[in-house]
């Protein structure tokens, strides 16, 4: 079993499954499990899960969103700035309409649980590079 998936798979949100409708804008596999969501409310709260060197491209929201690590060991990046590694315990807030990605390290299997408050409208751009995914440790 690789790093932390005993972890992942056995997290108190669930591991979901295998996220197919999103799957053309990440490298590698990632799992979804949906927490909470209301319409009326316009919020979602979603379990995602990363096996080792999974991440998701380039992309944005309309409205901020907000991702707190529960397990393993991941990255984010906002463009123009230094990864950020992610680990249990750590959150990080998305203002709206900036450019970044997140994902798993390459030996370990992540998840973060995301909260998204608003009428997202995501643009997905391009993937992250194996060259610059390849430079973080």
């Amino acid at each position: 079993m690789a790093k932390n998936e005993e972890e992942v798979k056995n997290s108190v949100f669930g591991f979901g499954n295998s996220n197919e409708a999103f799957a053309k804008f990440f490298k590698g596999t990632s799992y979804l499990k949906a927490l909470a969501e209301s319409k009326e409310a316009k919020t979602a709260v979603h379990n995602v899960s990363f096996e080792p060197g999974c991440r998701n491209n380039w992309h944005m929201h309309t409205v901020p969103q907000i991702l707190i690590a529960v397990a393993g060991e991941g990255w984010y990046q906002e463009e123009g700035k230094a990864p950020q590694k992610m680990l249990p315990g750590d959150v990080v807030i998305v203002n709206p309409n900036t450019k970044h990605w997140h994902g798993a390290t390459k030996d370990f299997w992540f998840a973060h649980v995301v909260v998204m408050v608003g009428d997202s409208k995501n643009t997905w751009l391009e993937p992250v590079s194996d060259e610059e995914y390849d430079k973080l440790d």
